[in-house]
């Protein structure tokens, strides 16, 4: 039998190209665009598999990966994999690899996207004009608030929670605009001090003072809900939330009681706590902008995520190590040998 990869649900071409290419037999589960994978075919398309090409949401757990004693590898088309259970991959000797680096421009540009288009009410004014309820022009129609100087000459604080590469990149853009910017990362206070662009804050005193919050940290226990109603509080009323993150890291609950009650301005979100689904009431809210989870939805981007995915899917495949696995230690195992000793 041919060797096999089995890709849960469609990637751009150019990667399943590189994948045919390998010679091996390539299945791809996903037959409508609009429907996700069941868990049924999940499990039957990693029992027969060699290698897995899943994205984020599919849940990669103990049960799935125990199916096949083949599996050679896991080859995710994300950046993140908290979707995969990391600990037991690596026990049971399967590399698993992601695909790093390549979307930080795009999704920075998608976060200033989606900041100016809740701070200056685009979606609003849209709507209203393609409803035919334009009629007159008037000195009042959609205010909304200034990115830049404006004409107050007062600059707008920017509060970047997260400095890592998407961080950073946003904080080259928001100068363009003249901003003071502040940053917030535990994890990167050496770099945020050794960064001309930004200036170190508190995470209280980063919420206090900014006037557009955005959110780029990784999803942990420690992030998860870290936007929440205290959080909320703090930030200005006429503030404005960017989340291009992930979901849980706001309270979505929390976040349709301060947009309803206006503890703030208004805020812009690309990913949610139970997506696909929102919290009750956040549709209503014309003071949300509210985005499927596309901000690294560039052709050149996702074609590129696309062929990284399938080159460690190769590597895993030829059981040699991935160019991006984040299991490396997996290689030094006994599983690991066990395993593509098969």
């Amino acid at each position: 039998m041919s060797e096999h990869i089995f890709v849960t649900r469609r990637i751009p071409e150019p990667g399943l190209e590189l994948l045919r290419d390998s010679g091996a037999r390539v299945t791809v589960s996903q037959s409508d665009e609009e429907q996700g994978v069941t868990r049924q075919d999940l499990l039957a398309g990693v029992a027969d598999c060699n290698v897995l090409v899943p994205l984020l949401t599919e849940p990669i757990d103990r049960e799935l990966m125990s199916v096949n004693d083949h599996l050679l590898g896991i080859a995710q088309m994300a950046v993140g994999y908290n979707n995969i259970d990391i600990p037991t991959a690596t026990e049971l000797g399967i590399p698993v690899s992601n695909t790093p680096g390549v979307l930080t421009d795009t999704t920075a540009d998608f976060t200033w996207a989606m900041l100016m288009a809740v701070a200056r009410r685009i979606p609003e004014a849209h709507n209203y004009m393609v409803a035919g309820r334009y009629k007159l022009w008037g000195p009042n129609l959609f205010l909304g608030a200034d990115i830049g100087l404006g004409a107050s000459g007062i600059p707008k604080v920017l509060g970047i929670v997260g400095y890592g590469r998407i961080g950073a990149a946003v904080a080259r853009r928001a100068q363009g605009f003249d901003m003071e910017i502040l940053a917030h990362d535990p994890f990167n206070r050496k770099g945020i001090d050794a960064d001309d662009m930004v200036t170190w804050a508190d995470f209280e005193e980063l919420l206090e003072r900014s006037d557009f919050v955005t959110l780029h940290p990784p999803l942990t226990p420690e992030t998860h809900h870290l936007i929440n109603a205290a959080a909320l509080k703090r930030m200005k009323s006429t503030a404005y939330l960017i989340n291009a993150a992930r979901g849980p890291v706001v309270d979505e609950a929390a976040l349709v009681t301060a947009l309803r009650e206006d503890w703030i301005a208004g805020a812009a979100l690309d990913v949610f706590e139970d997506e696909p689904a929102m919290a009750p009431g956040l549709a209503e809210l014309s003071n949300a902008v509210l985005i499927p989870h596309i901000a690294s939805a560039s052709t050149d981007t996702r074609s590129k995520m696309a062929t990284m995915a399938a080159t460690n899917a190769i590597a895993h495949l030829r059981r040699e190590k991935a160019p991006n696995v984040v299991n490396p230690e997996v290689y030094d195992t006994e599983a690991y040998r066990r395993r593509v000793a098969r």
